[in-house]
């Protein structure tokens, strides 16, 4: 167990915020409303006014009355789990096996694999690409990934990002999160996007995930600069290197992921599941609509 503090405030960080009192290296602007402790994030638990830390909760002096009322959620009202990068590690670690299955099989593997709006494939003969019906492209493409650099680069944002979101989400509503921005990232590669022009990467899912950053340092009341940052950089990428960079993917994870997460963490407590199932169903509905009218464009 991490020890606490002699005083309810932590020192200031190198941006003048106190550090969170279980985290040291991690600024906050966000105190426990019982002790007034700093806390960051993966610690803040929702309570009925403002946010508490996983010491008070445990305590008793939770949102609620009896172990279920007390029982610690997350901002976004998930639960708090002692391993909280669960789910990223284990996206992480799907892109690298997929990464590896590349280097040996090769770029039939590539082909067969990656997101393709409607296309003939000299290789093997045929029609392909989701206009095709070949719809397991939408979630095969968004783990694939051909050159070192681009994986690294993706699998770097991954964690940095998922360690942010994933514990103030919790596990379930991330992994709906990046999996619904990737799809959405994808439905506006295939909107947009020449329909034989072929694409993979991780983007759309990773930019999902910074729309859901931005959202939770607005909620948060936190410094919007990292973001911006993120953003700024992948556009300047974009003109630096056209052709390569899928602006597409990144516009539509960033939309996506923005607005489940503002369904996700604006919820009325009293309502919270309610309001996320519907923001997360008519999100998939909008993809599935957009992804069934445009084949009936391309056919």
């Amino acid at each position: 167990m991490d020890q606490a503090p002699d005083s309810p405030r932590e020192s200031a960080g190198s941006h003048g915020l106190p550090s969170c009192y279980r985290h040291p290296g991690r600024e906050t602007g966000i105190s426990c409303t019982r002790c007034e402790r700093p806390i960051c994030p993966e610690c803040m638990v929702s309570a009925s006014v403002g946010f508490q830390c996983p010491e008070c909760v445990r305590t008793g002096s939770g949102t609620g009355h009896g172990p279920a009322a007390n029982r610690p959620r997350t901002i976004a009202g998930g639960a708090v789990v002692d391993d909280s990068f669960l789910v990223t590690k284990v996206l992480i670690g799907i892109n690298l096996a997929v990464f590896v299955a590349v280097l040996a099989l090769g770029d039939r593997f590539v082909d067969e694999l990656s997101l393709i709006g409607y296309a003939y494939n000299p290789q093997l003969g045929e029609v392909v690409g989701l206009a095709d019906g070949e719809w397991y492209r939408l979630v095969t493409s968004m783990f694939l990934h051909q050159e070192l650099s681009h994986i690294a680069f993706n699998m770097l944002a991954l964690w940095f990002l998922g360690r942010m979101v994933e514990p103030a989400l919790g596990r379930g509503r991330f992994l709906a999160l990046y999996l619904l921005s990737g799809l959405g990232g994808d439905v506006f590669v295939y909107l947009l996007n020449a329909p034989n022009q072929a694409t993979i990467g991780a983007s759309g899912a990773i930019f999902g995930l910074v729309g859901a950053f931005a959202v939770l340092l607005r909620r948060m009341k936190l410094d919007m600069g990292p973001v911006v940052l993120i953003i700024l950089f992948s556009v300047v990428l974009t003109f630096v290197r056209p052709g390569e960079i899928s602006w597409q993917a990144h516009l539509g994870g960033l939309l996506t992921g923005g607005l489940l997460a503002l369904g996700m963490v604006y919820a009325p407590r009293e309502r919270r599941t309610l309001v996320q199932a519907v923001v997360v169903a008519a999100v998939t509905v909008a993809i599935v609509a957009a992804l069934i009218a445009r084949t009936a464009y391309l056919t």
